[in-house]
């Protein structure tokens, strides 16, 4: 199984600011407040594409942020939302918070989508905070900042494009000239065990992941050699290059080892052999080569195959051969991919105990006031502004702040801490 993975940092939009604004119109002398409230930051949504294959579009860009909302104006006008920032990933990504580890969610299937930071809400224009004994109230709330952290995006797939063919033809060789994998290499059979993966980059927006598969021997259907297990990969890819020793210095003859690992595959399941398959006639730099080549493009452009000529040694080739897999693919249906991800279909959300909405501890004789109610409430208090600090005060003496830090032993003078803010306390 390939996992590709990529940090980002990702900052929802921060909500607009309320307006303090009173009505100034003609035949209206005194009018009341009418500023109105911020608009709703952008969230940040991660939403599966089915025709997506990689995590490539996230391994050079790491920072995205949501537009901001409007401020609110006045005549009680509310600010515009700020827009929600899509971004898009294959199916099978899971997406895990990095501070603490934690697993936020699986999106396996298409329509799945998940809003990973939330926008920061609105504040509330002056006109809201009119009472009975509060009619011309001229403070208003900040918009609240948006959610920000850094995440971790994993995709766990098999590959979209197998490398098949007899043991020591150059498939591992291939693939470490397409990709940047590094497989191990050496002149000896079944040199590979288990399947390596790498991804084809081919420009922007168009990878794939390329795996190079165990050799094949005759017997594999019954479980011969390594047959089972190389099977089992064979069957989740979509596009198969078969790679055939165009030389033939080991005394085979390629034309007669493609048949053979065909008959194999379809003996084993005759689906296989419908699966789209190109020719990469490797090794012909190789002067043995030359002998073999015109009856290997000959014999199987006449069963339909196409056959490219390629020096995975020499890098000859390779991009023209890499371009075909990808159209293949391209025009494989998409929501066959489906069936090559390791995972239910169901996505699955993990939440998690939310914190307190305020805890207070001492930090030697400074009362720290936290939690994500309280330090959310105090951004959207103007402390400058009076009506706005006793706005704040007479909230936390309902939510019981204050009997909490007199039963902790506050005295008048000592320093009480919300976020970055410090403030000493009277009674």
């Amino acid at each position: 199984m390939f996992v590709d993975v990529a940090r980002i940092h990702i900052i929802a939009g921060n909500g607009g600011h309320g307006a303090v604004a009173f009505r100034r119109e003609k035949y209206v002398p005194a009018g009341g407040p009418s500023g109105g409230d911020g608009g709703r930051g952008g969230d940040i949504v991660f939403e599966v594409d089915a025709g997506m294959r990689t995590l490539m579009d996230y391994r050079y860009k790491k920072q995205y942020k949501a537009e901001n909302g409007e401020n609110g104006g006045s005549s009680n006008k509310t600010g515009k939302d700020g827009e929600d920032l899509i971004l898009k990933v294959p199916p099978g990504t899971v997406i895990k918070d990095e501070e603490s580890g934690r697993v936020i969610a699986d999106l396996a299937s298409k329509d799945h989508r998940l809003i990973a930071a939330k926008g920061g809400r609105g504040g509330r224009g002056n006109s809201r905070f009119t009472t009975s004994t509060r009619r011309a109230p001229t403070f208003a709330e900040n918009g609240a900042k948006g959610e920000e952290r850094k995440i971790i995006l994993e995709l766990k797939l098999l590959a979209d494009v197998g490398l098949i063919g007899f043991p020591n033809v150059g498939k591992s060789t291939l693939l470490s000239v397409a990709t940047s994998a590094k497989p191990k290499i050496a002149d000896y059979h079944f040199t590979t065990i288990t399947p390596n993966l790498g991804v084809v980059e081919l420009e922007e927006g168009k990878s794939f992941v390329l795996a190079d598969i165990p050799g094949l021997i005759e017997g594999a259907h019954r479980g011969a050699g390594l047959g089972h297990d190389f099977l089992r990969h064979i069957e989740r890819t979509r596009v198969l290059i078969h790679v055939l020793d165009a030389s033939g210095i080991e005394g085979r003859d390629p034309v007669e080892d493609f048949r053979q690992v065909n008959s194999e595959l379809e003996r084993y399941n005759a689906e296989l052999a419908k699966r789209p398959q190109i020719v990469a006639a490797n090794k012909t730099d190789i002067p043995e080569a030359k002998d073999n080549i015109g009856r290997i493009v000959k014999q199987l452009k006449e069963k339909g195959y196409e056959v490219f000529e390629i020096s995975a040694a020499a890098n000859k080739g390779i991009v023209e051969l890499m371009h075909r897999a990808y159209e293949l693919l391209s025009a494989v249906d998409t929501e066959e991919q489906q069936e090559n991800i390791e995972q239910s279909a169901e996505m699955r959300y993990y939440k998690f105990k939310e914190d307190e909405p305020y805890r207070i501890s001492k930090d030697g004789k400074t009362f720290v006031i936290k939690g994500d109610w309280i330090e959310s409430f105090m951004e959207n208090i103007n402390i400058e502004q009076d009506e706005s600090l006793k706005y704040f005060q007479k909230t936390i003496r309902k939510r019981g702040i204050i009997d909490e830090l007199k039963k902790m032993g506050i005295d008048d003078g000592d320093t009480v801490r919300i976020g970055s803010i410090e403030f000493e306390y009277y009674e």
